[in-house]
């Protein structure tokens, strides 16, 4: 399947962090005595020594309890305790103790090294989601419909960025249900797209409405009109978006309405290879206007009924948006009435 999937590198500055150690982190230093268990099972072995890891490392670090003590910012006797409750729980002795002073054990030294990349990926992973939370400088993971890419999102962005200069965007184009599975999957934190969905999951608000034109080869008989009732083209052969696509569904609703169901030549994924089908000769289309003119082709206005997709935003419903997508998602239902080029 087509996906097209763009990162927009902004350059955002990194705050500066301690080094890697539990100072900072309170749920280490003052409640060291209490198992976390949200999203590790009890009784497992993430459960049991996760508390003290950080601890570990510190004293591994120092070779000196009383000086790894002070750096964590604990009683020297608690963390003496704790390293013991360390190795009890292990059955492993990981120092080898020499009055003030310890030393690692061969199991010390292979364990501080998983260790230390474990506790590397959390501080990795605790500031990856404090920067794509920044107010100024954070991430929005946007989803689109291919026909809004080449014109109609880019300058939906630069008008944002106009006063948000620094957010940086994770762009997904794609087809309308497949966007809503990312967003229910977390993937996306917000998606344009036709028809304004209408699920209990999910919060929609309509934006605007693009008309849709009967797009026939420039040497069909039908060429030489402006305008068409959509019954007047019952006996063609379509080519269509396959199915699952929001255009495909509001192509087989208005056919219906116009008294006649579709025979469907072609079906594609991209409405720009629809013309292109069209232009060969192979069929006509229901489309909306293309950001370029395409040669080959005449495109009709649809007087009956009335052809129009609605476009709107969709996003999570109770999901936390973090300042960049609050602030994008206003800026989008301000656009109300004004998301397309007219």
């Amino acid at each position: 399947m087509h996906r097209l999937v763009i990162i927009v590198p902004v350059e955002h500055e990194r705050r500066s962090r301690p080094s890697l150690s539990p100072t900072g982190n309170r749920s280490v230093t003052q409640n060291f005595d209490v198992t976390p268990t949200a999203g590790l099972e009890e009784g497992s072995w993430a459960a049991t020594l996760a508390p003290r890891l950080a601890q570990f490392a510190a004293v591994a670090r120092h070779e000196h309890v009383t000086r790894a003590a002070r750096r964590l910012g604990m009683p020297q006797s608690t963390l003496s305790r704790s390293m013991a409750r360390l190795e009890a729980d292990l059955g492993v002795a990981l120092f080898a103790r020499h009055g003030r002073t310890v030393s690692l054990t061969a199991a010390g030294r292979a364990f501080l090294a998983t260790v230390e990349r474990a506790l590397y990926e959390v501080e990795r992973a605790a500031e990856t989601v404090r920067a794509d939370a920044d107010p100024a400088a954070g991430k929005v993971a946007f989803g689109f419909l291919h026909t809004m890419g080449s014109e109609t999102v880019p300058e939906l962005i630069r008008a944002f960025r106009a006063d948000h200069p620094r957010v940086r965007f994770q762009l997904v184009q794609n087809y309308g249900e497949a966007m809503i599975e990312r967003l229910r999957a977390g993937d996306l934190d917000l998606c344009l797209t036709s028809p304004v969905p209408d699920e209990p999951d999910l919060v929609a608000r309509r934006l605007d409405e693009q008309k849709l034109r009967l797009v026939v080869p420039e040497d069909h008989p039908l060429a030489v009109r402006k305008r068409i009732r959509l019954a007047e083209a019952a006996a063609e052969l379509f080519v269509t978006l396959e199915p699952g696509y929001g255009l495909r569904r509001i192509t087989d609703a208005l056919c219906a309405e116009a008294g006649f169901s579709p025979k469907v030549a072609f079906e594609g994924e991209d409405p720009e290879t629809l013309r292109g089908l069209v232009a060969a000769g192979l069929g006509v289309a229901l489309l909306p206007p293309p950001a370029v003119p395409r040669p080959g082709v005449v495109e009709l206005a649809v007087t009956a009924p009335r052809a129009v997709r609605e476009i709107g935003v969709a996003w999570l419903d109770g999901h936390p948006d973090t300042p960049p997508v609050a602030a994008f998602k206003r800026f989008l239902l301000s656009r109300r009435g004004q998301l397309l080029h007219r």
